[in-house]
C-alpha cells in the first residue's frame, strides 16, 4: 500500500487562513519585522516570502536589510529599537549572520515577548517545562501535521535524527509532550540505522541528502523530512530517499511541499499569538 503523502502546502494555506480570519478580529494588525543582515541568497528568498506570507494574512510587516558590514552594535540598537514598538508584535532576525556578528547576543536582545522564533533561552525554557508561549516553527509545524492527519505520537517509538537548537532538540521536547517515547540521535550515535528502523515516527532534520534509506524505514512508520538540500543535479530535496522511504511508509512529507511552507505558516500564528499577548487579549 502506497503512503499517503503528508500536504503541508494545503495545511500551511489553511492555518493562515485562519490565522488571517483571527487577525481581522483584533483591535490592530499583528506587526512582524524582519531583519536581513548581507545577501545571502537564501536569506533573501526566506524573507521576501514571509513577507507574501504577512500580506496574505493582513499583518503590517517591515523589513531591514542590512548590509554585511554592519556592526554589532548597530544591529543590537536595532533591535533595541523594535522591541520598543508597540506596533511591532513579532521580530526575527535572519539566521545565519555574517561572520564577526554574535548570533548569540542578537537572540538575547530580542524582547522573549516578540521572540516569534523561539529562540531566546527564556522561550526555550517554557517549551521545556511544557508551558510554551509560542511553538517553535518548525517543530510546531510538524506537530500541526501530525495533528491534522490523525497521528497520535502517544505510545509510539519516536526517533529524531539531528539535535539543533532550531529542529531537534524542540522536536523532539514537543513529541515527548505529546507522550511519545523519543530518541535522538546524533553524529556520535553508533546504531542511528537500527533506531531509525524502529521508529514509529521518524523526523529526519540532518541536512544530508540520501541519509534515510528504505532499510532504516519500519513498515507502517510516519516519515517526516525535515531538511532542505539539494542534490548534485541542483534538485530540492531532503534527507530521506523518497521512493524507497514511501514504498514502506505509512504517511510521509515530501521535499519540497511538506514542512517548509508549515514552518512559515507556524511564524504567521505565532505573531498572531504575540499581538494578541500585547493586546491583553
Amino acid at each position: 500500500m502506497a503512503a499517503t503523502i503528508i500536504d503541508g502546502k494545503a495545511l500551511a494555506a489553511k492555518l493562515k487562513e485562519n490565522v488571517s480570519m483571527e487577525a481581522q478580529t483584533l483591535p490592530r494588525k499583528p506587526g512582524l519585522a524582519v531583519v536581513l543582515v548581507g545577501d545571502d541568497p537564501a536569506s533573501r528568498v526566506y524573507v521576501t516570502s514571509k513577507r507574501k506570507d504577512c500580506d496574505e494574512c493582513g499583518f503590517y510587516s517591515e523589513e531591514y536589510a542590512l548590509p554585511a558590514s554592519t556592526a554589532q552594535k548597530e544591529l543590537l540598537d536595532l533591535v533595541d529599537g523594535l522591541n520598543g514598538r508597540e506596533d511591532i508584535d513579532g521580530i526575527l532576525v535572519q539566521l545565519p549572520l555574517p561572520k564577526g556578528l554574535d548570533e548569540k547576543e542578537v537572540l538575547l536582545a530580542i524582547d522573549p515577548a516578540k521572540d516569534v522564533d523561539c529562540f531566546h533561552p527564556f522561550n526555550v525554557g517554557k517549551l521545556v517545562i511544557g508551558e510554551p508561549v509560542f511553538q517553535p516553527c518548525t517543530p510546531g509545524g510538524v506537530m500541526e501535521m501530525l495533528k491534522e492527519y490523525g497521528i497520535d505520537p502517544a505510545g509510539k517509538r519516536c526517533v529524531v535524527l539531528g539535535r539543533s537548537n532550531i529542529v531537534g532538540k524542540p522536536m523532539g521536547m514537543l513529541l515527548l509532550h505529546a507522550n511519545g517515547t523519543v530518541v535522538t540521535c546524533h553524529s556520535k550515535t553508533p546504531d542511528m540505522a537500527e533506531l531509525a528502523a524502529s521508529a514509529d515516527i521518524l523526523v529526519s532534520a540532518v541536512g544530508k541528502t540520501g541519509l534515510v534509506t528504505g532499510d532504516m524505514v519500519k513498515e507502517g512508520a510516519v516519515v517526516i523530512d525535515v531538511a532542505m538540500n539539494r542534490n548534485e543535479s541542483g534538485k530540492l530535496c531532503g534527507d530521506v530517499c523518497y521512493g524507497e522511504a514511501a514504498a514502506k511508509a505509512s504517511y510521509i512529507t515530501p521535499v519540497p511541499g511538506g514542512v517548509g511552507p508549515m514552518t512559515r505558516a507556524m511564524l504567521m500564528k505565532n505573531t498572531l499569538t504575540a499581538a494578541k499577548l500585547h493586546q491583553g487579549l
